[in-house]
């Protein structure tokens, strides 16, 4: 599909706009948290710089080749329709260099600078969104945002290789919690943008099974992260000062995921997206500060 609007000289700000800034901010956070998690003293500051550094090199390659891929529909959607690449100020030619650029010196930056199996999984991360999410679950199934989301998972994995240079159960919870996060985090706001996703013909859940059956998922979602969320704490990841946390943020999600299931609230279904973001961020905060101010209870169970 042909894109919208007059070709004009692109600006830098087109090209930041292309790394989708705010979506990698939440990445790196997260993969930040994983390299604080992985060690009881301060992260080697080689792992700190090059390692974020890479993986957000290797983040925005792939929100680039997402505007490149998706360029068609976000031209008729509201929400994306000003889009660089859907607008033509940025020619797909030029995102393809660009998203190839970001992605070939951020693997190179991970396999040189810290180590290749933290270069291996971001690699992994970074085709499973720009090529299996983008390219093809995305148009495929309403089970997209589920299976997809696990490659935006994967930071604090990455982030917790970069420092340790190995997969560690703890780190794999870490994903575990974001996954369990994600669909009813994306459902919320598919309800809300249902109509502009039905008239490009991408099949999120609440086009195909419709808004009642979404809102439903999202409750049932939302009660399988609350249970997850628990995990830190039965594998002595964290103890009650996390618990607490998740527990009284787990109580509030299960609120809104309730008043968004008996429409008790006008606008639920973006107050409920919003309350997902506070909550993700919220969560892992609790758990920094309960590694930082009650770290023995882990570490010596696992280093003695």
């Amino acid at each position: 599909m042909a894109v919208t609007g007059t070709a004009t000289r692109a600006q830098w700000r087109d090209y930041l706009e292309l790394c989708k800034p705010n979506v990698v901010a939440l990445l790196m956070m997260t993969a930040i948290i994983g390299m604080l998690l992985s060690t009881e003293g301060m992260v080697p500051w080689q792992a700190l710089v090059f390692g974020n550094l890479g993986i957000a090199l290797c983040s925005a390659s792939a929100a680039a080749i997402n505007h490149l891929v998706d360029r068609g529909i976000d031209a008729r959607m509201a929400r994306t329709s000003n889009r660089p690449v859907a607008q033509g100020r940025v020619n797909t030619l030029h995102a393809l260099v660009f998203a190839a650029v970001l992605g070939l010196v951020g693997t190179g930056m991970l396999v040189y600078l810290v180590n290749p199996l933290t270069a291996w999984l971001t690699l992994a991360s970074l085709i499973g969104y720009a090529i299996v999410y983008t390219l093809y679950l995305k148009r495929a199934t309403p089970q997209n945002i589920v299976i997809g989301g696990l490659a935006g998972a994967a930071p604090p994995l990455l982030g917790w290789v970069a420092v340790t240079n190995e997969v560690h159960p703890h780190a794999l919870l870490l994903v575990l919690i974001i996954f369990a996060w994600t669909p009813p985090h994306f459902w919320a706001l598919a309800i809300h943008r249902c109509d502009e996703y039905a008239k490009v013909g991408i099949p999120m859940l609440p086009v195909t099974h419709g808004i009642p059956f979404t809102k439903l998922n999202i409750l049932l979602y939302t009660v399988i992260l609350f249970v997850v969320t628990l995990l830190p704490y039965a594998t002595g990841m964290s103890s009650e000062l996390y618990l607490l946390g998740a527990i009284g943020l787990g109580l509030g999600f299960l609120y809104w995921a309730l008043a968004l299931m008996f429409d008790w609230k006008t606008n639920a279904p973006m107050e409920t997206f919003k309350y997902s973001i506070i909550y993700l961020m919220a969560l892992f905060l609790f758990m920094l500060l309960d590694h930082y101010l009650m770290p023995q209870q882990w570490w010596v169970m696992h280093h003695g």
